[in-house]
């Protein structure tokens, strides 16, 4: 059974552990373009999850995400567009945009603490299944993994979580009607 509940209004816990999707930390440290509705929202609760002295957990593909996220967000958006975002990310002009993203990476990764998505252990046929059926995000599927395994709480704004068995922290309308 689902257990989602709306963010604004949850009381944090001291000692909880969080592990936040991609798409929070670039609500929060994304690009100034990067439009979420709910940016404040998040922003907040990451504070109020900081106070409380909660834990904040992270992989690499919630980072990978975020990186490449931004990274291709700023190219959409900068002069070079008609480029390649192969090409773009080898220009001079990538180098700021890098610098940006790393300083914001390191924010993040300096309230978090690593931890692996436990590949060796996860049912990795039993997850692509589930995907080849053309329902689910992998990574997605990896994150719920990873929830499950060391007992954390989902943050996200992420609908392709409302029929998932974990406990998830959201301001996304959709998710709390599910």
């Amino acid at each position: 059974m689902n257990k989602i509940k709306d963010i604004s209004s949850y009381s944090f816990l001291k000692e909880e552990s969080f592990f936040l999707d991609a798409n929070i930390w670039l609500s929060v440290y994304g690009p100034m373009a990067y439009p979420r509705k709910r940016t404040s929202i998040y922003a907040n609760a990451l504070c109020n999850i900081r106070k409380t002295n909660c834990f904040i957990f992270i992989d690499v593909l919630i980072l990978s995400e975020f990186i490449n996220t931004y990274a291709r967000w700023e190219h959409k958006q900068s002069s070079l567009r008609t480029k390649r975002f192969k090409d773009f990310r080898k220009n001079k002009a990538f180098i700021p945009v890098a610098e940006d993203i790393a300083v914001n990476a390191k924010r993040i990764t300096k309230q978090c603490q690593c931890c692996d998505s436990n590949f060796t252990s996860i049912d990795i046929e039993a997850l692509l299944t589930e995907f080849e059926k053309g329902n689910s995000d992998f990574n997605d599927q990896v994150f719920s993994e990873t929830c499950k395994a060391k007992k954390l709480i989902l943050v996200t704004d992420d609908s392709d979580f409302k029929d998932s068995e974990l406990t998830i922290l959201t301001a996304n309308g959709h998710l709390l009607q599910a």
